[in-house]
This record gives structure tokens, sequence and C-alpha cells, in this order.
């Protein structure tokens, strides 16, 4: 059979927030390859290991490609006219019963732009409720929280370009760069090579702390010190841009006297950090001409995370390190569209483009279009719905392009709230740990199924387009919305084409979005917001000359504190008229009983809870196990190998894994991932939550470890796997080799 010629198709990538562009190579049907777009202004070129192989799941054969509704406690296939009667039946009778409240929604930062403003106009225009909420509220809520308290805008300040071309010093503070956002580290590396200075604090020593000139081992949950002591020397050797705080900043004298006890030799007592490391990063960061912060869920999975980013804010700030090229406060999004997915108002406080749920006016501007009455209140967020389950507040969720089972924090209590749902709906593209505990699951259209945009970290607005048809009866997510408003009475989300969803976003919004339409996005190659009108060209870094857009037009500086719990330490402070303070303090600390630190994280090789890249041979080939990082003194002290098997525990609950000593962990820490559904370790974290934003500690848990042996390991094993619902007919652990 002769074969097509092969088609390529440029699309934006679906893994992290960098936003690489590259060519899909198409023949008979399928996805044979991808070659980097050279012209885009991210990449140039590049690729990560993801981006290259990363792929293969789109036509795994275990892709979803019927509705499947449970039936006698077994999920079985049925048409989509059953399907949505049966989800739009049952969510009107809980509507009528328990009021528009009783609904939550969770929508996707996976998925388009435009699937994102379809799930949160179902959820207000036609449940009447603002109850949705996205994976955000996991990582980067205290983003949106922390830079919108002090600068007005949730989003990264400036774009990923102006790292190798403007920035003299770079900053990196909780982010394992070059494992998380290959491209960006490729950008760090390229200004080191112009004579950039990077700056690196982080627990682990990853590959890009590897390559800083000062590396500053900071524990994990001890941000807050240490960015407070790099403010204290910079104050002190008199490094701040006074006329740029005295003309756009409110609150710097109060954080003069919120740091004054933040000496060097203080926090060395504190950290451990070394105070000739930390003068001289001080140092560095306040002499340099353009310097820039990024940082991702290394200081935003706090309950103390939106201090962390005000904090980083306030060291930009007084150093006048923003509002030009190569400065700023730039957090890595960790996700494709996390960026989006809050632009689009999948938040239980924001309409699309910010606009808060409880101001009348905003409100009226969407009830005009959307022809409803629209709820005023606030919704639920992630964090707070299973406690609602169980109180008997929410009675039906519907999970869209998100996996909670294995993301979410103490994993255990999530499911057991989710067993106590009146209704449960999955839409997905496989049926993944969340779509096996549904009472309906819906087969969704992957990325390279379908057209729309995503917003990368830089607030760049990119197409995504069709290359291949979705398998089976898989539909468009935005398709699957429509039909369900129209099979609930409301008619006012039927559009024929994404295109036309994209141009209401637009009509909304226009301030951020007016001058975006496809065609000047494909001529482009992205813009980036706000971006009003049709001659605009994007707006590259934000707060240009100091106008910043809080409500005064000021920048409003946070005073910071560290509450250590101890009388002797703790500092005094006075909250003067213009002073703002937050104090920040770690949730649960190692005792007796389990005294180690728990933090959590990604790796290379895969994306979140496994989803697609554990169905992509090469990327599943290359990281096949969970490997837990343990300092080599303290499993001397356990008398644990490389290799072995060990129990982790915390107070939530247990899993088992491979050992890997390593000195990239320091002693009296431990490092997971949750990619593995077999050793995830999110049943382990804690729900501990940042007042502010609700966002979860991930970062930081008091667990143990204890050597085990094989067939104990394999007990954990089938314990896991009947908790997931697996059935794999063959053993897995013991068959994966030995961690080297």
């Amino acid at each position: 059979m002769k074969k097509d010629k092969i088609e390529k198709v440029l699309t934006t990538c679906p893994y992290c927030g960098c936003g690489c562009n590259f060519y899909l190579n198409i023949e008979n049907g399928k996805i044979v390859g991808v070659e980097p777009d050279n012209l885009h202004p991210v990449n140039k070129g590049e690729l990560c290991i993801k981006g290259y192989f990363g792929y293969d799941y789109v036509h795994d054969p275990r892709r979803l490609t019927s509705p499947l509704v449970k039936k006698d406690g077994t999920l079985v296939p049925v048409s989509w006219d059953e399907a949505l009667d049966y989800v739009a039946g049952r969510l009107k009778q809980i509507k009528q019963e328990s009021g528009p409240d009783a609904f939550a929604l969770f929508s996707s930062a996976r998925s388009i732009n435009e699937d994102n403003y379809m799930a949160q106009k179902f959820t207000r225009a036609v449940m009447g409720t603002n109850n949705v909420d996205h994976c955000a509220r996991l990582c980067h809520a205290s983003t949106v929280a922390g830079l919108a308290m002090t600068l007005g805008s949730g989003a990264m300040t400036n774009s990923i370009p102006e790292i190798s071309a403007y920035s003299d010093v770079i900053f990196i503070i909780g982010s394992n760069t070059s494992e998380c956002h290959p491209l960006i580290a490729s950008c760090v590396l390229k200004a080191k090579e112009r004579g950039a200075k990077l700056i690196v604090a982080d627990p682990r020593m990853t590959e890009i702390a590897n390559k800083a000139d000062i590396w500053l081992r900071v524990p994990s949950g001890y941000n807050i010190p240490l960015i407070n002591g790099m403010i204290n020397v910079v104050i002190k050797e008199g490094l701040v841009k006074t006329d740029f705080i005295k003309e756009h900043t409110v609150g710097f004298e109060e954080l003069v006297k919120a740091v004054e006890g933040y000496t060097p030799e203080y926090v060395e007592k504190l950290t451990g950090i070394p105070q000739k490391d930390l003068v001289k990063a001080a140092r560095i960061y306040g002499k340099a001409g353009a310097a820039v912060i990024l940082y991702t869920m290394g200081i935003t999975q706090f309950s103390h995370g939106t201090g962390n980013v005000a904090d980083c804010a306030n060291l930009a700030l007084i150093t006048g390190n923003i509002g030009r090229p190569g400065t700023g406060v730039d957090p890595l999004r960790g996700q494709n569209n996390v960026q989006g997915a809050c632009d689009m108002g999948a938040l239980p406080t924001d309409l699309p483009g910010y606009l808060k749920v409880n101001v009348e006016e905003n409100r009226a501007r969407f009830e005009k279009i959307w022809g409803v009455k629209l709820p005023s209140i606030p919704g639920l967020k992630v964090t707070e719905v299973p406690d609602a389950i169980l109180n008997h507040c929410v009675r039906a969720l519907y999970v869209f392009g998100e996996n909670p089972v294995m993301s979410d924090p103490d994993s255990d209590h999530l499911r057991h709230a989710f067993e106590h749902l009146d209704l449960l709906v999955v839409q997905d593209i496989f049926l993944t740990e969340t779509a096996r505990l549904a009472d309906v699951v819906l087969p969704a259209a992957c990325w390279g199924e379908k057209d729309g945009t995503f917003t990368n970290t830089e607030r760049r607005v990119q197409r995504v387009r069709k290359a291949v048809d979705p398998p089976g009866n898989a539909k468009f997510d935005w398709w699957i919305f429509s039909k369900l408003a129209e099979k609930m009475g409301y008619t006012g989300m039927s559009y024929n084409n994404v295109e036309e969803i994209w141009d209401e976003i637009r009509r909304l919004v226009p301030e951020k979005f007016g001058g975006m339409s496809y065609e000047r996005l494909d001529n482009n190659r992205g813009l980036q917001w706000p971006c009003p009108t049709e001659d605009h060209p994007g707006t590259p870094f934000l707060y240009k000359g100091g106008k910043f857009s809080t409500p005064t037009g000021k920048a409003q500086i946070y005073s910071i504190l560290f509450n250590t719990g101890n009388p002797d330490t703790k500092l005094d402070f006075e909250v003067k008229e213009n002073g703002k303070v937050i104090i920040g303090s770690i949730a649960e600390l190692p005792d007796e009983e389990y005294p180690l630190v728990l933090t959590t994280g990604r790796r290379v090789y895969h994306y979140h809870t496994g989803t697609m890249t554990r169905k992509s041979p090469i990327l599943n080939q290359m990281g096949p196990q969970e490997q837990v990082e343990v300092n080599p003194l303290d499993a001397a002290r356990l008398g644990i190998n490389d290799g072995d098997f060990i129990k982790i525990s915390t107070r939530r609950g247990y899993v088992a894994a491979r050992a890997w000593k390593t000195e990239r962990v320091p002693k009296g820490t431990i490092f997971m991932t949750f990619h593995y559904w077999e050793a995830c370790c999110n049943e382990l974290t804690n729900t501990a939550i940042d007042p502010i934003c609700c966002i979860p500690e991930f970062k930081v848990g008091a667990a143990k470890i204890e050597k085990i042996t094989p067939s104990e390991a394999q007990a954990i094993l089938e314990e896991k796997k009947e908790k997931y619902k697996v059935e794999l007919g063959k053993d897995i652990i013991l068959k994966i080799p030995t961690v080297k």
C-alpha cells in the first residue's frame, strides 16, 4: 500500500507552561513525528524530551471512544443522547432539590481556552453557581493572589526571550527549571554564556542549581527568612531604588522595620545558609542593571505560599527590577494552559478577565451577552469541595480534564468524599483513576484532535491546531458542554465552531483579548495580553513606567514575617497606617514519630499524574517507576541501599517504592513525585491550606521511611491496584530493574 505524503501541522505543545511550538508530522491520519519550530520566540528550534516523544498517547488503544454510564456498578457504553439525557436529568433534579450550589465543576488547565470558557459558562449560566475551579488552586493560586495583591495582576510580568537577551542576574527560587521548564532553562544558560549571574535557591541539588554561581540550600518551607534576609542586606547596603519606591510603591517604611531582625546571622541560624552566601547573593541581585526572579511551586505550594510570592515582589520592587525588559517577577506556570484557565474565569471568585463575581457591573457585562442573571457569591475552591461533599452541601461534581484522585492532597480523604456524591461526571481522554469512580464518563478529543488556543506562562495566547481525528465517538469538550446545556434548556452555548467561542471571549474581555483574532494569532505565532485592539502589538512586559494595575496605581508592599513558633525568635511587628502584613509558618514539622521532611515535585520524563506520558513508550521506558530520593546519611542510619524497597508513611497514609540514595536531597529530607499510581505521594501530602488562596502545603510534611522486603512491597502494590481499580494482569514493581 502506498503511503500518503507526510503533512505538517504547526501547533503548541500540550505539556508545561513554556508554550513551545512544533510541527506534527502526519501520515495516514496518524502522528508519526515532531519537528521544532525554528521561528518560535520561546523554543527557537529546540524541544525537550516530552516535546519530542510525548505524543504517542494520542493513538493509544486505551483511549475512551464511547460515553459510559454506570449500571449495576459497572460502566457500560451508551449513546451520546442517553449519556447526556441522564446527566441533564440528574443535574436538573439535584438543582431543584438542593439549589444551584449543590453542583461544582473542576475545569482543566490541560485543555484549550475555549473549553475552559465553556466550562465556567455552563457552571454559571446553566447551573447558576460560582462553584468552578481548576488545578491552579493546587499550583499557582498563591501567584494569582500574591501578585494581584502587590502588583495588580496575577501573571508573569515579563517574557521568556528577555531572559537570554537582557537579564544581568537571574534569581531562581523554588524551581527545578531544567526538568520542569527545560526551554526556559535553556534561556537561562544562554544568559549565563552572555555573562549573566545565576542565583538558585532550592533544598535539592537540581541540575539548574548545579550550574548556579551561588546555590542557596534553603530548607523546604523557609523561603521567607531567605528573601527577608536578602531584603535586609539590600536595604542596609543602600542598594534600594529610593526614587522608584517613593513614586511607585506603598508600604516600604513598614517593610524596613519588618526585616530589621532578618540579619544574615539570624537567617543562617534559622536556615543553615552561610552568611557570606546570603550577602553575596543579595549584593549581586541588588546591584544588577536588570534582574529577574523565576519561581514555581517550590515557593507557591505552602500554607504561606501567598506570602512567599509577595515577598519576591518586595525584593523586585525595592530594587526597581520591574517594568523593564529583563526584570520582573516571573512565575513559571506548571501546565500548558493553567494561565489560560485562570484568564478564562475557571475560578470561583472571577469571571473571565479576572473580573470579580461580587461586583455588579462585572456581572452585568456578562449577563447582557449570556442572557441570564448570574450568581454574585464567590464559589467553592477545589480544596474546599471534599468537605462540602461530606457535609452534604455538594451533591454533584463534574470533573473535566483533570485527575484529582492522583493530584490532590490526602487523596484517601478525597476518594472518600467522591464516594458520597450523588453524581460524579468525568470528561476525559482516558479512564483515569478519577474516571473509574464516576457515574458517567464522557469521551473527549485530546489536544492533537481539536482547534483552539493555549496561553503560556508569559501570557502568550497561541493557536492549537487539529492534526488528526478523535478516536471512535469522542467529541470536542466545547461541543459536550454545548449539547449538555441544550439538554438543560439553555441555548446560549450553541456555536458552530471554536472560533465563534473565542470571538465571544474577545467581545466580553476586550481590554485583554480584543485585538487577538485567530488570523492575528496565526500570523504572529501568538500575542501577549493585554492586546486590546487589532493594531496593538501585544504586551511583552507589564508595568512600564511604574504604572501598576492596583486600585491606587501603586505597587503595595506587604511585610512578610516568618513565625517560628518560638517566643525567643518571634519578631515584633506593629502595622502602621499603610502597612500590610502576612505571617507565614509551616503547618507540619518533623517530630519523633515522623522525623523526616517529605517534599514533592516532578521529573523530566513524566508530567503530573502520568495520564499522557505513561502512555508514551519512550518516556515510560526512561522513567518506569517512582524513585524516592533519600540522603545517604539517612539511608545508612536506616540500613537502606540503592534499589531497596521502602515504605513511606505520613499521618495520611503509606506507599511503597524503591529508594535512590543521593545527595540531591539534604539530610532529613526525602523527595517523591505524583506521576505513579503505584506510589503516589499525594496519598501522603497534607491538606493544610494557605488562608488567603487555599493552596495546599505539598512541599513540606512530616514523614518516616523503613526498609521492607519485596513481598511486603508486593502486598502494598496489590492494595494500591485494588484502590485505583487497576487491571494489569502482571507484576509491575518486581519486574522493574533495580534503580541505578
